[in-house]
């Protein structure tokens, strides 16, 4: 299945948007439209930083584990989700680009390496759900950095 890539710029200069997107439990913040029930393991920021998490989307429900497997700062962040039991397996990262006026482009790519048959068979619907709900994550996240969106005590 193509990835799905959402962005949205905010006037926050790449550190900061990093520092906060880094921190795993800020994720809830502006992803509990569709992401419910989070747990956090593991260490609370970076590489190893993990949560289990209900997703909501389409109207079926499944336990997602996701965790960080690799970092750039302040440039990138990586994570893995995993979820159907091992049978759907993605990637979502986040790009984060100054942009020449200031403040920064932050982008989210969800891209799957493995996906049950139903998502293949429906993958126009299944990749715009996610598009949708990406998408309003993203207006989240602009309003928690323009909160002052200090990152979360890990």
């Amino acid at each position: 299945m193509r990835a799905v890539i959402v962005s949205i710029d905010v006037p926050q200069e790449p550190e900061p948007v990093y520092e906060f997107l880094d921190v795993m439990a800020n994720h809830e913040l502006f992803t509990d439209h569709y992401l419910t029930h989070w747990r956090g393991e593991g260490p609370g920021r970076g590489v190893g930083s993990r949560a289990t998490v209900t997703a909501a989307l389409g109207g079926a429900k499944a336990e997602v584990g996701i965790e960080v497997i690799d970092a750039e700062r302040p440039w990138r962040i990586v994570e893995e989700n995993t979820s159907a039991g091992g049978r759907r397996l993605a990637r979502g990262t986040y790009r984060i680009e100054p942009l020449p006026t200031g403040g920064s482009r932050v982008s989210f790519e969800y891209a799957w390496l493995r996906a049950p048959l139903a998502d293949r068979l429906l993958a126009p619907l299944v990749r715009a759900t996610i598009r949708r709900a990406n998408t309003v994550a993203m207006r989240r996240l602009a309003a928690e950095l323009a909160r002052g969106g200090s990152p979360a005590t890990p």
